[in-house]
């Protein structure tokens, strides 16, 4: 079962490499790992999406939990959440009707072209995994990707429900 873990925790050399060190322990792999200071440059807030046995994952929260640079830890898969990813992506626009498709491709998807070359075209999108995965399909079948880069999952729960000290 996918799993996403949000986890506030000092912003400290090495915190991330020991919370890492638990899921590589356990032999668990980790999907997508995105972590950044928050407002408070001392805490950062780390997301981490996984995939696998919600009993070792439990066992991994618990062993995460106790780490000293760890202020707190949720699972916010169960709870009405908001999950976003950032993807970059250069194609191919060598033709008129090539241009105009990925152009088309990309205004279906509310993405953006950030970057125009002789013959290429770089799009910025955001949204969920499926969108994504949805918006690369699409552009597969109409033009050739040279390069792609994805941010990961970050996610937070929606309303009231926050992470913080």
């Amino acid at each position: 079962m996918r799993r996403i873990l949000a986890i506030l925790m000092e912003n400290e050399p090495g915190s991330l490499s020991r919370i890492v060190g638990l899921f590589s322990q356990r032999a668990f792999n980790i999907e997508s790992l995105t972590v950044a200071p928050t407002d408070d440059n001392s805490l950062s807030r780390m997301t981490i999406a996984t995939i696998g046995d919600d009993k070792v994952l439990e066992q991994i929260v618990k062993q995460v939990n106790k780490l000293i640079d760890v202020i707190k830890i949720i699972d916010i898969t169960d709870r009405q959440h908001i999950e976003r990813e950032l993807l970059l992506v250069k194609v191919t626009a060598m033709t008129d009707k090539s241009r105009n498709e990925v152009k088309r491709i990309t205004d279906i998807f509310r993405g953006n072209i950030i970057d125009i070359g002789k013959q290429v075209y770089t799009v910025q999108l955001t949204g969920n995994a499926e969108k994504l995965n949805a918006f690369i399909t699409a552009l597969q079948h109409e033009t050739e990707i040279i390069e792609s880069a994805r941010s990961g999952c970050v996610g937070m729960a929606r309303g009231d429900k926050a992470l913080r000290i």
